[in-house]
């Protein structure tokens, strides 16, 4: 991603004083959508933001008028860019310039954003594009994208108006007291605020699937806390490095979800030796999803998300699905059930999760492994086996000696003195 470093990627606004100056516009995608109930979604947004920009180093604020939130403050545009490309729920963040709505403010300030934004580069074409939310301006928003087209066009040497392709596209939203002005756009994650549609718990391993299933559950709404289940005692730390890792990389996109690790090598070996042979895979996947079921308990989740993808691996057949889906008490989200591998891993890398996920790790899910995994699993031959144990007693160990990490939380600094969200007037 490429972030605007400092505000010198804007000029100075002429003849305004504060609180004009320097924003950003961040807009609404999904939610701009919801009816009666939007201002729920908008005050998600807001505390998502919020979250997001702990630490930034001074006081912010944030305003949302219309189907836009405005941020602004003391923190430098390009930090502000970064923070906000992390927060699901807005379809585009461009950094603008907040002037006064006067045709005069207007002119002066957006022939120097205009300069700006051709600095440096081979512009030749340009186009200006206006939104009229003040129906009391002076111009419609065509006959004011037509004036500053005018305008403009001559003042800047080279440069020719492309209303098919411009090189550089200058964007003029009007509102009642201000106008924003920005020639720079980047894409938002759009979806809905993480949050919106309540908790659920993933089971992250340390490969590539997890992670991605995660981050589109989160862009559903779904806030996510997260459980691995490790080797230990049989396998190193390894995997939950990883997994602590790729949890403090996906609570980026939202407020800190905790991860919980509970050590699963025991409870596999008693599986093994209870006969599970070609099922062991399928068993032990319900003995996870059985004990998700009862943590999640105590994290409020509604459902539990898993990486699985439809025929990808032996285990994840639709019969074996069926079986593990069986042995929970919540419902298990798939959202990457009908992708690709190569779609996953090329999502992965977007995301920033792949380079985590090749590390190496001993995997519990291969500890213990048959040669050979049933795809075409029976429940009568899975309760069979697992009737040789005691599961609530198996449950109830596994859960006494879960450990409880925080990823993301401990590098979250304080909010410096004076930090606020104050509205601007």
């Amino acid at each position: 991603m490429n972030h605007p470093t400092d505000e010198t990627r804007l000029p100075a606004p002429r003849g305004a004083t504060a609180p004009y100056g320097h924003c950003v516009l961040l807009k609404h995608g999904e939610v701009a959508l919801k009816g009666r109930n939007r201002h729920l979604f908008v005050r998600r947004l807001e505390d998502n933001l919020r979250s997001a920009l702990r630490g930034a180093g001074g006081s912010t604020w944030i305003r949302s008028p219309h189907n836009i939130t405005v941020l602004g403050g003391e923190v430098p545009v390009g930090t502000l860019v970064e923070r906000a490309r992390t927060v699901i729920g807005f379809s585009s963040v461009e950094p603008a310039l907040r002037v006064p709505s006067t045709m005069e403010s207007v002119e002066a300030n957006a022939l120097d954003v205009l300069r700006t934004a051709c600095a440096g580069r081979a512009a030749t074409g340009f186009a200006v594009r206006a939104k009229r939310r003040d129906k009391t301006f002076a111009l419609t928003s065509t006959q004011l994208e037509r004036h500053l087209g005018a305008l403009l066009q001559p003042r800047i040497e080279g440069l020719r108006v492309d209303l098919t392709s411009p090189d550089v596209t200058l964007t003029v939203e009007v509102d009642h007291r201000e106008t924003y002005l920005s020639a720079e756009r980047h894409a938002g994650l759009s979806g809905l605020p993480v949050g919106a549609s309540g908790r659920a718990l993933v089971l992250l391993s340390g490969g590539y699937d997890s992670p991605v299933a995660a981050h589109r559950a989160m862009r559903r709404g779904l806030a996510c806390d997260f459980v691995h289940f490790s080797g230990a005692p049989y396998t190193d730390p390894a995997s939950v490095y990883k997994a602590y890792a790729l949890a403090r990389e996906l609570n980026r996109y939202q407020p800190p979800g905790a991860l919980h690790v509970v050590a699963l090598g025991k409870a596999q070996k008693q599986l093994a030796v209870a006969g599970a042979g070609r099922l062991q895979v399928v068993a032990q996947r319900r003995l996870m999803v059985r004990t998700a079921s009862a943590l999640a308990a105590g994290t409020g989740a509604q459902a539990l998300v898993t990486g699985d993808s439809l025929g990808q691996v032996a285990s994840q057949t639709l019969a074996n699905m069926v079986a593990v889906d069986q042995a929970a008490t919540l419902p298990v989200l798939r959202p990457l059930v009908g992708w690709e591998k190569q779609e996953i891993i090329d999502q992965a890398r977007a995301l920033g999760t792949a380079e985590i996920s090749v590390l190496p790790d001993e995997d519990c899910c291969s500890l213990l492994a048959p040669p050979r995994v049933s795809t075409g699993t029976r429940i009568g031959h899975l309760r069979a086996v697992e009737k040789r144990l005691d599961l609530d007693e198996l449950v109830d160990a596994l859960l006494a000696n879960v450990q409880v990490m925080r990823p993301g939380q401990e590098e979250d600094r304080a909010p410096e003195a004076g930090a606020t969200c104050a509205v601007p007037s």
